[in-house]
């Protein structure tokens, strides 16, 4: 955060009160989850079978009338047609790709349900553990007591990882809105207009394509003040514009069309640029582009690490490294309606992970000088048997 509104000791009190509370309940430890951001994240498989996007916050609480709003799932079972299970009342159906439809108060136990009316007994996938909370999974446990749930969360990514050529023009189509944003909000930043501003242009322009922003990450400054990736981590700006001199940076990251997600990144200075901001943003640029010249369907995310690893320390990458590179020791990853594998980078990759032919995908990097700042691209695109075809067309240069 750039500032705070309450002070350290209203933080103080509240961790004491908490304190107190678990004292009294006879904790002496307590583990606080969050969702953070939008719930963008998790939609893609059941979005991708039947076309079901819930409109529910996770955040609403469960209470006598209704347990499980925004949770919704689809019922697999070889022969049949997929039966989804969702959280609201649809009077119009003709959207949904399948004509099997039930909404429930309780999804958890429509799943069941449906599961005893087909007699289902022993081994059933289940897909969706890293996110599916533990009070619900002990539920379905306890309404399914014949079904042994065996944990496959990548069973559909591992089908759809591959677009269709349908699919990669929902992607373009996702590409010309992106870019139009990130131009946009490109040009305010390095015109001196605020990061709220400037976020503000691309969200409009990602809305009137038919996106979203999942959130729009914007950092100004110069040297150490933008080792941060963002000036506010609950917004992803702030309403302070950038001085003469300093570097602007912006990432608009979401579901562009039809729910798939891109996040490309730039970098660039308002005002006159200094040698030395030139050499770095080159660089970085440089970084990016280098490892998607090795981009090939097949070529291995390990491979892409060494390439990006080489590359960044022949840009003058040291041991130094700003918060986005310390959390992402990569150089891009997957792209489908969120993030996905692999990720290539040597700590986040399997060995033998790849890309495929027709995936989607990303290179980026992050590089920081000392005594000049901090640099950062994003480019999303499909990977081909000729190479990448670029999605994000915004210019790499902005100076």
């Amino acid at each position: 955060m750039s500032s705070n509104y309450f002070p350290k000791s209203e933080y103080r009190n509240r961790w004491q009160r908490v304190h107190d509370e678990m004292a009294r309940r006879g904790y002496d430890v307590a583990v606080v989850w969050a969702k953070g951001s939008g719930a963008y994240e998790r939609y893609g498989n059941v979005l991708w079978l039947t076309n079901y996007y819930s409109a529910h916050s996770a955040q609403e609480p469960d209470n006598n009338f209704w347990t499980a709003r925004s949770f919704a799932a689809v019922v697999l079972q070889r022969g049949k047609v997929p039966a989804l299970h969702n959280d609201e009342p649809l009077e119009y159906k003709n959207w949904i790709a399948t004509d099997r439809v039930k909404w429930h108060l309780d999804p958890i136990e429509g799943v069941a349900a449906d599961l005893k009316r087909r007699r289902v007994r022993g081994r059933v996938a289940i897909v969706g553990s890293d996110f599916f909370p533990f009070k619900y999974m002990n539920a379905l446990k306890r309404l399914t007591p014949g079904i042994r749930w065996v944990v496959e969360d990548d069973l559909v990514q591992s089908v759809s990882v591959v677009k269709s050529r349908r699919e990669r023009e929902a992607f373009r189509e996702a590409g010309q809105v992106s870019t139009k944003a990130m131009n946009a909000a490109m040009k305010a930043l390095v015109s001196g207009k605020s990061e709220a501003e400037a976020a503000a242009r691309g969200a409009a322009i990602v809305i009137r394509g038919g996106g979203i922003p999942y959130l729009i990450r914007m950092a100004h400054g110069t040297k150490k003040r933008m080792l941060d990736f963002s000036r506010n981590n609950l917004t992803g700006c702030d309403d302070t514009p950038p001085q003469k001199g300093d570097m602007v940076r912006c990432w608009i990251m979401g579901p562009m069309k039809h729910g798939y997600y891109l996040d490309p990144g730039r970098t660039g200075v308002y005002g006159r640029a200094s040698r030395d901001q030139k050499d770095l943003i080159r660089a970085c640029a440089g970084i990016v582009e280098g490892v998607m010249e090795a981009i090939r369907p097949g070529v291995k995310a390990h491979t892409l690490a060494r390439v990006g690893d080489r590359l960044y320390k022949e840009a003058g990458g040291g041991k130094a490294r700003d918060q986005a590179a310390e959390q992402w020791p990569l150089y891009g990853h997957g792209n489908d309606m969120f993030f996905c594998n692999p990720m290539y980078g040597l700590k986040t990759a399997g060995k033998d992970e790849q890309l495929f032919e027709n995936q989607v995908a990303s290179s980026e990097a992050f590089l920081y000088w000392k005594g000049v700042g901090a640099a950062g691209f994003e480019q999303n695109f499909i990977v081909t048997k000729d190479g990448p075809e670029l999605l994000t067309k915004t210019p790499m240069i902005w100076f």
